[in-house]
């Protein structure tokens, strides 16, 4: 396997990161020797914790293994950071087949732009198949339990940023 292989790109505005993001990652370090979350910078997106933080929390959650996931953010086109990275290889996790439709077209557009990427559908686990970071944002401000949905760094943060909103 050529080196570009070892190394895989999982891109997303992870706002929050879940447990279906954290499943997706796991799973993906069984395959690639380095896995970069890379966190889109979308400045038209209103988004609850800016790029820094969102960074900063997913850099918590996966402070035992900083030799194999590097948290990144990037702007532009995901094809130019994959090849920025020395990478070839992009991780994109499915809940349901609604979601099929969406990545498959985004994988052609990215595979027409670089034609070497290939784009690697990995299925949540079923436990995790509810979860999005829209539902978490939904049920976190009325103090919803959202400790199955999120890493507890994540939920401490939640916790601390809806507290502030509600002051």
């Amino acid at each position: 396997m050529n080196t570009k292989s070892q190394i895989a790109v999982f891109p997303g505005s992870f706002d929050p990161f879940t447990n279906g993001h954290i499943d997706i990652v796991e799973r993906s370090l069984k395959i690639f020797d380095k896995v970069h979350i890379a966190i889109l910078e979308n400045m038209t997106k209103n988004t609850l914790f800016t790029s820094q933080e969102r960074i900063d929390l997913i850099r918590e959650i996966y402070s035992d293994k900083p030799e194999r996931v590097v948290v990144d953010s990037f702007g532009g086109l995901l094809v130019d950071y994959v090849n920025q990275v020395d990478s070839t290889i992009i991780i994109r996790g499915l809940r349901a087949t609604s979601d099929y439709d969406y990545e498959a077209q985004m994988a052609l557009m990215n595979r027409q732009l670089r034609g070497e990427i290939e784009t690697l559908f990995m299925m949540t686990r079923e436990k995790n198949s509810y979860i999005s970071s829209t539902l978490v944002k939904q049920v976190a401000p009325f103090g919803g339990d959202v400790s199955g949905l999120v890493h507890p760094v994540i939920e401490n943060a939640l916790k601390e940023r809806y507290s502030e909103l509600h002051k």
